[in-house]
């Protein structure tokens, strides 16, 4: 069971910095900028392709082997540590906005911390950075294997400008090995404890795995890098490269990824769980409350979220149900989501190009209106990038941010599986929740914040990333789109996916709801693809709690607008409220709320 112990020890960390008398620092106190760069530095060694994400280059060759026990009990060890740095300081003795970010440290690390200390058991993700969950290491998305490979074709975060980054990444891939290596015993171990993934998501993990064996050799995407070699390298230096490739791949790579194949198709398998949600597994209930805090920065509990969604989705039908009849369509509004499946007026492409050059159009038309809701716009670039044939079938669109100095821009995957089925009716709201002023604005904004320590750079906080990326969405009106009721009824289909999530997330990892039950709701309620639909239900099942980040980030946001425009009446200003938002990097819930609060407090003073 997961106590309460670390919880309260968050309550008392927070709180006894403000109750504590207003002393002066002692001289044997660090400053603490010191403690918030020796943090970034754990932070960037726990997780290196983040710190590669980021821009920097010492960890380019090396990859956590975040499910070791020796790893876990480093975090265990580190995070206590900071804890006990952070109780040395309070209001008094470091700047208000240097408050701000210890407070987001000392959630970040309590949080963290409890997962480790707590025996509880759930799936495994590095982008979570909970490795405590390790006993079910692999699965469909948001899996390691399937992060190493998109870096491996050479045009992600991975740099392949010299020999050393190609030596780096040649050394990243030996820990890749070892990351492979402990997988499998993890997962035996899973089996013996009864700790293993739904059936139906091992399945769908077995074509990737595959599609490293059963492929020549220059078609092999750990092989590109050889075959685009940049300006600049000698004859005599591409070819020892070409060679540490060969063999590499040949002698090392594709015989684990064989060895691994083997062990999932006749071994794991037959071994994996006919059921759905965490409530089959050991301490399930517990675990997904606590990944319902870790995700959703709150002490909500899954019933609330449950009724949430269940009150937003209704909310969102009658607004759906009225632009359906101002389009004019005559049947229900179910008719109407088949209808959109498959108009062929919302299909027009014929080539992938024409659906990245769509995209590059909308930005051009909100670069019109920008200016009227931001105050501060990012100095970095983006592209717009068609997601990666290895990965598309399976991925969703997303956002992965820039380099810190700039030297590569953020990009914007789309996934493009079959250009002529690929419907545009959520377009412009997906671009403004991955692109402008969604992700591409609030994370750039983030590492480009020289007044932030530099662990509040990289993406942080998912409920506080989500939550403005669909709370973006909601500004296209302002934003001079949405003129289209086809576009913006797919703003009210991309809400109602996100106020789905809260049903069918908690339906499944708590409320006993199966697969089946989860898709046919989704079906229901909204216009995506079956096909899709079922890809993303798959999601939940593989990373409960998630899901659940966007739309009570979104909620809170909206709230906390609402209650500035009642507040300060003709004193409200959209561009300083959006600044207030984006200038203290990504925070939990409940300080963006008090924030948001004292900003309105002296505003009114003025």
């Amino acid at each position: 069971m997961i106590r309460t112990l670390w919880l309260l020890l968050f309550v008392v960390v927070i709180y006894s910095c403000k109750e504590s008398s207003k002393q002066e620092q002692s001289t044997t106190t660090k400053p603490i900028a010191e403690v918030f760069a020796e943090f970034y530095e754990f932070k960037k060694s726990i997780n290196p392709i983040e710190a590669t994400k980021a821009g920097f280059s010492e960890y380019n060759d090396t990859i956590a082997n975040y499910i070791s026990n020796d790893y876990i009990l480093h975090l265990k060890d580190r995070y206590t540590y900071f804890l006990e740095e952070l109780g040395q300081y309070n209001a008094a003795n470091v700047s208000a906005a240097d408050y701000m970010s210890m407070r987001v440290m000392q959630w970040d690390c309590t949080v963290k911390l409890e997962g480790v200390m707590n025996p509880i058991v759930t799936v495994a993700s590095p982008i979570y950075d909970l490795p405590n969950f390790e006993l079910m290491p692999l699965f469909q998305i948001q899996s390691l294997h399937l992060y190493v490979a998109q870096l491996a074709g050479g045009t992600s975060v991975q740099p392949f400008k010299s020999i050393e980054d190609y030596n780096n990444w040649l050394g990243r891939l030996e820990d890749y090995l070892v990351f492979l290596d402990t997988s499998i015993e993890k997962m035996k171990i899973g089996m013996d404890q009864g700790v293993v993934p739904p059936k139906v998501l091992t399945l769908k993990m077995l074509p990737q795995i595959q599609s490293f064996i059963d492929v020549p050799l220059e078609e092999n995407l750990f092989y590109q890098p050889i075959m685009n070699f940049p300006d600049g390298l000698s004859d005599v230096d591409m070819d020892i490269l070409q060679s540490n490739y060969e063999d590499f791949i040949q002698e090392k790579l594709t015989p684990k990824y064989v060895e691994l194949n083997q062990f999932l198709t006749e071994i794991y398998l037959p071994a994996c769980r006919n059921t759905d949600g965490l409530l089959d597994l050991p301490n399930g209930k517990e675990t997904y409350q606590y990944l319902i805090k870790l995700h959703t920065t709150t002490n909500m509990n899954a019933d609330e979220i449950h009724e949430l969604g269940l009150s937003e989705v209704a909310r969102i039908s009658k607004e759906m149900e009225a632009v359906k009849n101002e389009i004019g369509f005559k049947g229900d509004l179910k008719s109407f989501f088949n209808s959109l499946r498959n108009k062929k007026e919302l299909m027009p492409f014929s080539k992938p190009e024409q659906v990245i050059e769509s995209f590059n159009a909308i930005n051009d038309r909100i670069a019109l209106r920008i200016d009227s809701l931001f105050a501060l716009t990012p100095k970095a670039g983006f592209n717009v990038r068609r997601t990666e044939a290895f990965r598309e079938a399976s991925a969703s669109a997303e956002y992965v941010p820039g380099s810190k100095d700039g030297s590569r821009a953020g990009i914007f995957y789309v996934p493009i599986p079959d250009v002529k089925s690929y419907n545009m009716v959520h377009d412009e709201a997906l671009f403004l929740h991955e692109a402008i002023p969604g992700h591409h604005f609030q994370l750039s904004l983030q590492q480009e914040n020289n007044n932030l320590p530099e662990f509040l750079h990289p993406e942080s906080m998912g409920v506080f990333v989500e939550g403005w990326a669909l709370y973006a969405e909601s500004l296209g009106k302002e934003l001079g789109i949405y003129i289209d009721l086809y576009q913006y009824f797919g703003m009210l289909s991309m809400e109602m996916h996100r106020a789905i999530r809260l049903v069918v997330d908690t339906g499944i990892h708590a409320k006993g709801w199966s697969r089946e039950k989860a898709i046919q709701y989704s079906l229901d309620n909204e216009a995506e693809s079956e096909e899709s639909i079922i890809a993303e239900i798959e999601r939940y099942m593989a990373t409960p709690g998630q899901a659940l980040s966007y739309k009570i980030g979104q909620l809170k946001i909206r709230e906390l607008r609402t209650k500035a425009e009642e507040a300060l009446g003709d004193k409200f200003n959209i561009r300083e409220f959006h600044s207030q938002i984006l200038d203290s990097g990504s925070l939990p819930l409940v300080l963006l709320e008090e924030k948001i609060t004292n900003w309105i407090v002296a505003k009114n003073k003025l």
